[in-house]
């Protein structure tokens, strides 16, 4: 933690960063511009697949709330008679082969976020091989693909790019990793399709989309109370996610009384993390509710969230979608 919390700082607050990250950064930044130019000249291959692709990525290393706009994306194309699927890497998880998760995955095997988007309903296949597991999908009938995560992934051939944006960070220094939490230059944002500010204050050209979440569901027996149930209590916030101030300030803003544990993005946790030797209850989100429910104790809770997004983007993005339908 101490190396990832000095790189944070240093690309969020201006802080010193060690000397090597310059040096690393600029062969960082060689090697993405020779993998861009070996798929644009066909030196390596892109597959395209049968049925139109929706990739949802974002420029930054960690999240910036991807897995909620997947999953209102999937929503809105589901209420509109498309067949969704997610395809995803599986980070985090163990799997290495192709697979089409069942109904309870594991998320150890397939991952946190997969898990997360499959307990919605929306059919999800992971692997590291992403054009043949987005192919396990279309052979269980989906009609268009959403890449979770996928805006690098240029072996996926693509009809939609949408980034993400943390509205409250934004791109830090605008550096090239690991001078910077840029994955790559902040030109790859003129070619994406369409540019969704997570937070804060949308700039001209991006979608705003704000997170809700009203109600609280408990590990155990999956009972849900409102949110305000806790409001004025204290409450330990748990998340192991790129950027764990904004659960931890979305709980504060509907007054409750925080006590704050950080973890790095994908922790595998143990009973022990969560072990704050009182009975206080214990709120976390989605993404670390899934890798808790072996071990779970009736006073910790999830906190679902939902992506809003205006109504224009959901018009303009089908739209998008019914120009590029394969015939």
């Amino acid at each position: 933690m101490r190396l990832a919390d000095t790189l944070q700082a240093g690309w969020y607050e201006g802080k010193p960063l060690p000397w090597w990250c310059y040096p690393l950064s600029k062969l960082y930044a060689v090697v993405v511009a020779m993998r861009r130019a070996l798929y644009r000249l066909g030196w390596l291959r892109t597959v395209r697949l049968a049925c139109p692709v929706i990739v949802v990525g974002n420029l930054t290393a960690g999240g910036a709330g991807k897995t909620p706009l997947t999953l209102a994306l999937a929503e809105t194309l589901r209420e509109h008679g498309y067949r969704p699927g997610v395809v995803s890497r599986g980070y985090g998880g163990t799997s290495r082969e192709p697979m089409l998760l069942g109904d309870s995955p594991d998320p150890v095997e397939a991952g946190d976020e997969p898990c997360v988007i499959r307990a919605s309903g929306v059919p999800v296949a992971i692997g590291r091989d992403r054009p043949a597991a987005a192919q396990l999908l279309l052979d269980a009938g989906c009609n268009v693909v959403i890449a979770d995560d996928g805006l690098q992934h240029y072996r996926l051939a693509r009809d939609i790019e949408i980034c993400v944006i943390d509205g409250a960070r934004r791109f830090g220094n605008a550096r090239l990793l690991p001078a910077g939490p840029l994955r790559e230059s902040m030109h790859r944002l003129a070619r994406v399709d369409f540019r969704i500010c997570n937070g804060g204050d949308a700039q001209e050209g991006e979608v705003p989309m704000r997170l809700h979440g009203g109600s609280v569901r408990a590990l155990v027996d999956e009972r849900e109370l409102p949110i305000a149930h806790f409001a004025g209590r204290r409450v330990h916030a748990v998340a192991a996610i790129g950027h764990p101030q904004r659960f931890f300030a979305s709980l504060a803003e509907q007054g409750l009384d925080v006590i704050t544990h950080p973890f790095p993005d994908h922790h595998a946790f143990m009973p022990a993390d969560l072990t704050f030797r009182d009975e206080l209850p214990v709120l976390m989100t989605e993404k670390d509710a899934v890798k808790c429910w072996a071990f779970a104790q009736p006073h910790w809770w999830s906190v679902p969230v939902k992506a809003q997004l205006p109504a224009s983007f959901h018009r303009a993005l089908l739209a998008r979608l019914a120009a590029k339908a394969r015939p």
